[in-house]
């Protein structure tokens, strides 16, 4: 009656993940989104009991599939951007963004290019018979590793107790 989902076992303690909270907030997608991102096997990620974690990867192709999303792209055509990046390519998001230059993903729907070098971007564009969607993935993956560097709410809120207290221990006239 109803098909039961395959769940990946939770990532070893040395492989960081990402909750659901922090992916929903670094690639401004809604929580539910997620869930029905994962419902649907459009990336899965690790469970760790009832919560889900991302490995980076997954939180990267997130935010391809919400910029694309964003710009009206349907579900089908999302998946086609997936299997060329993940199959056709041999390659997952991570790994194609290694190199030192910039990564493009360009697409009109059918057409996939995934190009790092700018004369053939503008070749592209130059030449393409339909409009071009153009989402920068290094940006993408900038977004990630510069929410990895900030400390967690709950760190940065205990820290401005400790010195509004010290502030106003330090004015105080006996």
């Amino acid at each position: 009656m109803f098909k039961s989902k395959k769940s990946r076992p939770a990532a070893p303690a040395e492989t960081q993940g990402f909750n659901s909270s922090d992916v929903a907030r670094i690639c401004g997608v809604s929580l539910r989104q997620l869930q029905w991102w994962d419902e649907r096997n459009v990336v899965s990620p690790r469970q760790d009991g009832h919560k889900r974690i991302y490995m980076p990867e997954e939180v990267v192709e997130i935010s391809v599939i919400a910029e694309l999303r964003r710009k009206g792209f349907s579900l089908q055509k999302i998946r086609r951007v997936l299997r060329f990046l993940q199959k056709d390519m041999g390659k997952r998001l991570s790994e194609a963004i290694a190199s030192a230059s910039d990564i493009h993903l360009l697409t009109d729907g059918k057409s996939i290019y995934l190009e790092e070098a700018p004369h053939r971007i503008i070749d592209l564009l130059k030449n393409a018979r339909q409009p071009m969607f153009l989402v920068c993935v290094t940006d993408q993956v900038k977004r990630l590793t510069a929410s990895e560097r900030k400390p967690a709410k709950s760190e940065t809120t205990a820290a401005s107790r400790r010195v509004g207290t010290g502030l106003l221990a330090g004015t105080r006239r006996a």
